[in-house]
């Protein structure tokens, strides 16, 4: 008479099962010490609106890579950086639209010989970094692959990582989450206060001053506009110089010499005429 054979308990049944029908995309990958984080370049406009710009993982990724791996960049928002998992191949790569769906997208796929561990030689033109958000149109671009490089919607908090895939899609090995990067959220044109009773007292009196210049110079360029053109409306009196031609004389009044007065001579003996014949013996 043979022992009843046991049958399998329920934990050994669950843990069969959670064999089968864990995802693999549980998987553990080689996580890789190192953190992303903003460029230390001294650079103006490393945080924007729209973009930052990140160091590139030189030297990090080398003993990790071969030619035919592909380097991406994972954003995503940072309270939703812990749902992220990690796809299993090129199909389950989230473009751009999933972040506003998911919450992350991948982006910026570089290979191994792009990120030479020299510094570069052109200087600051050739500054080492990825800026992330900056292609503005590859969303319009239809021959623009899916995961392109738009500005980011909003000010975020974002966080970072790379992640290490093979030629056909599957993690390899991945970095750190980076910490939280905040973009510059200017203000809405609705916010911004004109009245001015709201302005510093410096710059009521700045204002005040420009204003009265400007009225200043207007009333000096009409005074001399009037100075210069007044001839043209009120023609001037006839002067006392009298111009003949280019000659020009002077007229000399003679009232403070007293006429002569000419000689009476007799009816008859006007100069020029014939003396009256004597009527005398």
């Amino acid at each position: 008479m043979g022992l009843p054979q046991r049958q399998p308990g329920p934990s050994v049944l669950l843990l069969l099962v959670g064999a089968l029908i864990w995802p693999s995309s549980c998987v553990s990958l080689e996580l890789i010490p190192y953190t992303p984080q903003i460029t230390a370049w001294d650079l103006e406009g490393k945080v924007t609106a729209t973009t930052f710009s990140l160091e590139q993982p030189r030297c990090v990724l080398d003993g990790h890579a071969g030619i035919a791996n592909t380097i991406w960049l994972v954003v995503a928002f940072s309270n939703a950086s812990r749902d992220f998992q990690n796809p299993q191949t090129r199909a389950e790569i989230p473009a751009f639209p999933r972040l506003l769906t998911d919450g992350h997208y991948m982006t910026l796929p570089l290979s191994l010989d792009q990120l030479p561990c020299e510094d570069p030689e052109g200087g600051s033109r050739d500054v080492p970094l990825l800026r992330v958000g900056s292609d503005p149109g590859c969303l319009a671009d239809l021959h623009q692959p899916p995961y392109c490089n738009s500005p980011l919607p909003s000010p975020g908090p974002y966080r970072v990582k790379f992640l290490l895939m093979d030629a056909r899609g599957s993690p390899q090995a991945e970095t750190r989450w980076s910490d939280p990067i905040a973009l510059h959220q200017g203000k809405a044109p609705a916010s911004i206060d004109t009245w001015p009773g709201r302005r510093s007292g410096d710059m009521i009196i700045i204002t005040s001053i420009l204003c009265s210049l400007a009225g200043l110079l207007l009333l000096a360029f009409l005074a001399a506009s009037t100075a210069c053109f007044s001839s043209l409306w009120w023609p001037e009196e006839a002067p006392e110089q009298l111009r003949i031609g280019s000659f020009m004389g002077k007229r000399y009044m003679t009232h403070h010499i007293p006429p002569s007065e000419a000689p009476t001579l007799p009816v008859g003996c006007e100069p020029g005429l014939d003396p009256l014949p004597s009527l005398s013996p």
